[in-house]
């Protein structure tokens, strides 16, 4: 079960609206978290940033730990004479029949949050035809409560400002399971602020780089700058993945409570096999469960692991239900048992073992 100060670290982190090219909130919070605990705090151009916590060791490898800090979102389109509010047709990741009726969020150019919810028309004002379509997000409007254009306006709301389907952090089944928005991939910078914690006191063999990214959800951008600036030996890559395990099916892949995602391969990336082999080694060693992986998708694995002529790169993730929704489901087990495989990993890698690895390509 999560601490006390590991609740308030998770809703503080995945209350926090940053949705892609905008994520300069979380980028401010993960930097308080970061500053105990290292020796410099790096950025890139983009946004993304990564605290730096030095080795002794002269000839100390750089082995970096990056998640992502952008979450899916929508953006404020052109607002009606009435106060209503179009969505933009520029949507990041969202499924259509996900944002009916749900409560949301506009962000402003000052940082602040304005509620509203996107409205619906009531069945029995729909034709029959209309009732079994989904619904175009195109006719789709925010409501803020505004009764004029000018009222929008007054509140200090403009066009293409970030739009976030509300999703507060809660419990669930006496903190078994928890329930959020943007697990993915807050996960990875909620571990990240506790691995660099643990970490801190002790003399590693690495010189370590733990940092969040941004623009993950749009192609990875965040993780090319900043791998080019750090130029890591080696990349672990925190990610929430798609769980498929609802409503009893055969064949699963992603099954909350089952551990690490041994992520053999997805659209960006064929894993390293060597790099699974120790994954799995450290899982054993440390009593944490671990299931295999593939997914349609991606992580900024497959934009790192082919930077700077080859990095060895290696996914550490776990799955939640209902990923890029305001619902999203982790397991608690999950979460700990990453965690604890993770920092084993820091714990565990030097110069001789990360060489070892390269060589094994060869």
């Amino acid at each position: 079960m999560l601490s006390t100060k590991q609740k308030k670290l998770f809703k503080e982190l995945l209350e926090t609206v940053a949705i892609s090219g905008q994520e300069y909130q979380m980028a401010r919070a993960l930097k308080k978290h970061y500053e105990p605990f290292c020796d410099e705090i790096i950025y890139d151009n983009l946004g993304s940033i990564c605290a730096h916590k030095k080795s002794k060791n002269p000839n100390a490898p750089k082995v970096m730990v990056l998640g992502h800090m952008d979450e899916v979102g929508l953006h404020v389109g052109n607002v009606t004479n009435d106060g209503c509010i179009h969505l933009n047709p520029y949507k990041l990741s969202i499924w259509n029949q996900v944002l009916m009726t749900q409560r949301v969020y506009i962000q402003t150019r000052e940082g602040k949050l304005i509620n509203g919810v996107i409205d619906t028309i009531p069945p029995h004002m729909l034709t029959p035809e209309l009732r079994e379509k989904p619904m175009d997000p195109a006719k789709m409007f925010i409501d803020v409560g505004a009764r004029s254009k000018e009222e929008v306006e007054k509140m200090g709301i403009n066009l293409f400002d970030p739009v976030v389907i509300r999703g507060d952090f809660e419990e669930l089944n006496g903190g078994k399971r928890l329930l959020a928005k943007a697990f993915d991939n807050r996960y990875g910078c909620i571990a990240g602020v506790e691995l660099l914690e643990a970490v801190s006191k002790l003399d590693l063999d690495i010189d370590l780089y733990v940092g969040a990214t941004v623009q993950e959800e749009v192609g990875g951008m965040g993780a090319r700058a900043l791998t080019e600036i750090i130029k890591p030996d080696f990349a672990i890559v925190l990610d929430c993945s798609p769980a498929s395990d609802m409503g009893g099916g055969e064949n699963l892949n992603g099954v909350l409570g089952k551990g690490v995602l041994i992520r053999y391969a997805d659209r960006t990336m064929i894993a390293f096999p060597e790099l699974l082999r120790y994954q799995e080694e450290i899982c054993d060693k440390n009593g944490v469960k671990y299931q295999y992986f593939m997914s349609p998708g991606g992580t900024d694995a497959g934009t790192i692991h082919v930077l700077n002529g080859g990095i060895l790169t290696l996914t550490h993730c776990i799955c939640a239900r209902n990923i890029h929704t305001c619902s999203s489901i982790l397991d608690v087990e999950d979460y700990e048992g990453a965690l604890k495989a993770l920092i084993a990993m820091v714990k565990d890698l030097n110069r001789e073992k990360i060489e070892k690895f390269k060589e094994a390509r060869r």
